[in-house]
């Protein structure tokens, strides 16, 4: 009698790595894009939630007249500003609080906001947007009464 014994071959051939490689490299290729988007929608939701709650904090500190004068906000491309003063370019440098905004958000509207103290009603009424580098829009609204909604 002769007698085989079967050997099992223990690995991977070299088909089944090339496979497996190539099924990682479709699954990279697709979840990149799905990532960037997601990525920037988040920004932009980030950038907004900033700018509301900046804007709020100014409107708090002009009505408690938090170093008795108004409080404002710029917004420019790349930061958002808390200033105290009447305006941006004549405020007190050393109470700027600076918040950083993701260069991929673009703004246009309304960009100085400034609070009456006491009252803490805007001088400036209107509507800042927001836009994404996917043309994504996020609209802030400053009422005359200083309500801000987004």
């Amino acid at each position: 009698m002769n007698t085989h014994i079967l050997q099992k071959n223990k690995g991977f051939t070299f088909i089944e790595i090339i496979l497996v490689i190539a099924l990682i490299g479709i699954t990279a290729g697709i979840s990149v894009p799905v990532y960037q988007s997601f990525q920037t929608r988040n920004d932009l939701e980030v950038s907004s939630t900033t700018i509301v709650q900046t804007l709020r904090r100014a409107q708090l500190l002009s009505q408690a007249m938090d170093g008795d004068t108004s409080w404002g906000v710029n917004v420019a491309i790349g930061n958002i500003t808390l200033f105290k003063g009447e305006s941006f370019s004549s405020r007190n440098i050393e109470f700027d609080e600076i918040f950083s905004m993701p260069t991929s958000i673009s703004v246009s509207g309304l960009s100085e906001i400034v609070f009456e103290k006491f009252t803490g009603e805007a001088q400036n009424i209107g509507t800042t947007t927001l836009t994404s580098i996917n043309n994504e829009t996020r609209s802030i609204n400053i009422t005359s009464k200083g309500t801000v909604s987004y």
